[in-house]
């Protein structure tokens, strides 16, 4: 939904405000750091500490003695938040390739609402906790369990990005070097099949620019496993079938003429994925695409 865009957006907002911002890209996490909780904890304080052009004194802070987040929250609380000579905002972009490793994950979920509630106290503590600005970036998968006590979710501000209106795709368009002209026509029958979703947008408009195909072509073979958004369609079905419960419901789904209701947990998750919208308590395809590819390929499987 083009949210690493509105990140650096953001993030560029905040430099011109004055802040510092340091941004960490969670997919660049090789899976051995992501296996052992302290290497993950240590290397996001190495690498926050050289973002701010600060010398990585670990060996200083960290205490055998102490659990990992009382450890990494005393090396921010008397290093790198001290050292600071303007507010930072730290955004974790990404976070979703945390959501494979469930110890890591609960954990510095944990840490991050502890640091979200340190700056909620008007102490020496809490002013200093006050200066740091945290913007996790995630995509809307298919959450592990989290209690809501500890989790950094459902506090701050939550930002879910919407589809694009009709002028914001004409306006989307224009940012391609579109030869051929779609027209009003064309935009209208690209949205119908894909609504206003800012990624299959850009694969047909990009589409659009580099293949010699008609429109009427392009959009013909788009919900198969030839068409321009294949290999977008085969992550969702293969998303589908290692969830079962997910894949029965969502059958159900494309198949009905008429928004249908579902088990709220199953909705959600649907919905974080995208697939689907509400109608009232009903669910529907998110999109013409979605019905006709799935219809097919869910109709094959089950």
């Amino acid at each position: 939904m083009g949210k690493t865009l509105l990140l650096e957006k953001v993030l560029d907002y905040g430099r011109k405000q004055g802040y510092q911002t340091v941004k960490l890209d969670l997919r660049l996490a090789e899976k051995t750091i992501l296996a052992d909780y302290q290497s993950f904890l240590k290397s996001i304080c190495v690498e926050v500490s050289e973002s701010l052009e600060l010398e990585a004194q670990l060996e200083n802070y960290w205490r055998e003695l102490y659990g990992l987040n009382k450890n990494c929250t005393r090396y921010w609380q008397k290093y790198l938040l001290p050292s600071l000579n303007k507010p930072l905002v730290f955004a974790l972009d990404n976070f979703e390739r945390l959501f494979a490793y469930e110890e890591l994950f609960d954990n510095f979920c944990s840490l991050l609402r502890g640091w979200y509630e340190l700056a909620k106290a008007e102490t020496k503590v809490g002013l200093l906790w006050q200066q740091l600005r945290l913007v996790v970036v995630h995509s809307t998968e298919v959450y592990p369990k989290l209690d809501t006590n500890y989790s950094p979710f459902n506090v701050g501000v939550a930002m879910e990005l919407p589809e694009f209106t009709q002028q914001q795709v004409a306006q989307a368009a224009t940012q391609y070097p579109l030869e051929r002209k779609l027209g009003e026509a064309g935009l209208q029958e690209l949205m119908e099949l894909v609504g206003g979703h800012p990624y299959l947008l850009q694969q047909a408009f990009s589409a659009w620019c580099t293949q010699n195909q008609s429109l009427e072509e392009l959009l013909k073979l788009a919900p198969t496993s030839e068409g321009i958004f294949q290999t977008h369609l085969h992550q969702q079905l293969w998303n589908l079938q290692h969830h079962p419960p997910l894949e029965t419901a969502y059958k159900k789904v494309v198949m009905a003429p008429a928004p249908v209701p579902l088990n709220t947990e199953v909705g959600f998750k649907l919905h974080s994925l995208g697939l689907v919208k509400l109608s009232g308590d009903n669910y529907f395809p998110s999109c013409k695409l979605y019905r006709q590819y799935f219809s097919t390929h869910l109709g094959a499987t089950l």
